[in-house]
């Protein structure tokens, strides 16, 4: 096949209906923190938030520690305080006047007096759905495991994944590093090793991937009993085309999700 055909079948997503959002995550995220959320509910509706915030400091102030996903920032960073000091958000968290700077400067203590939150769990439960989102770069490649797991499956190919290179001793070539392939596919005249991703948009990575599969690719296919196999897809390779274009020369065994088939159809006579 020649290799602007190739290019012109790669595919504009890989997105299933579960790629979006990753609700078991979102769920795990919340219920973690979500007693503390709870305790600081006692805020919602006070009009006089800052007393409320020095009762419940007495009460619990351990409660105040996750306060940090009120404004949608899940881990520590350093911030410029109103003094011009850069300090870490955290420092906000364990004294009672820093606490009350925290949520009235953020704006927070107008959101609670207003009640315009009815529920602290409910309301970082959407946060969390809107930072998931950040993850859903590498959704791509997890999902493109599935879709070729399943074709695999849906041909009757049996295969296994996340096999580490040191289960093959006799490939010398690799050296010391250990390598993981996403799977590894045994017929009755070869093994196959087969690296898997996708990439939607572009960056240094493709390129440095392209580079990485050219190399790795002759040094196991001088084995007869061993051949490398990689399969990618996504327009992100328009912006790395000419990397692609001398992996496309150097690896017999480079796939898309269309040109697959092609794979397959080799699988299935080798099998039999």
């Amino acid at each position: 096949m020649p290799f602007d055909v190739f290019m012109g079948q790669l595919s504009a997503t890989n997105s299933t209906l579960d790629f979006f959002v990753d609700f078991e995550k979102v769920s795990k995220n919340t219920n973690k923190i979500s007693i503390k959320l709870n305790q600081l509910n006692y805020l919602i509706g006070k009009e006089n938030i800052n007393q409320a915030i020095r009762s419940l400091y007495k009460e619990n102030p351990d409660c105040f520690s996750v306060l940090n996903i009120l404004i949608a920032v899940r881990n520590n960073r350093e911030i410029i305080a109103p003094n011009g000091d850069i300090v870490f958000l955290n420092t906000y968290f364990s004294d009672e006047d820093k606490i009350i700077e925290f949520i009235n400067e953020t704006g927070i203590a107008e959101i609670l007096k207003n009640k315009d939150i009815k529920n602290l769990v409910d309301y970082v439960f959407g946060i969390e759905v809107g930072l998931d989102t950040n993850a859903r770069k590498n959704r791509g490649g997890k999902n493109m495991e599935k879709l070729v797991a399943s074709i695999f499956k849906k041909n009757n190919i049996p295969f296994k994944s996340e096999i580490k290179s040191d289960t093959f001793p006799e490939l010398l070539s690799l050296g010391k590093d250990i390598k993981r392939f996403d799977f590894v596919v045994t017929t009755n005249h070869k093994t196959y090793l087969i690296e898997v991703n996708y990439y939607n948009g572009g960056g240094s990575k493709l390129n440095e991937t392209a580079r990485a599969y050219t190399d790795i690719a002759p040094k196991i296919n001088q084995y007869d009993d061993f051949e490398f196999v990689w399969i990618t897809d996504g327009h992100g390779w328009h912006s790395a085309k000419n990397k692609l274009n001398e992996a496309f020369n150097t690896i017999p065994k480079l796939y898309n999700l269309k040109s697959i088939t092609s794979f397959i159809a080799i699988l299935k006579q080798e099998l039999i």
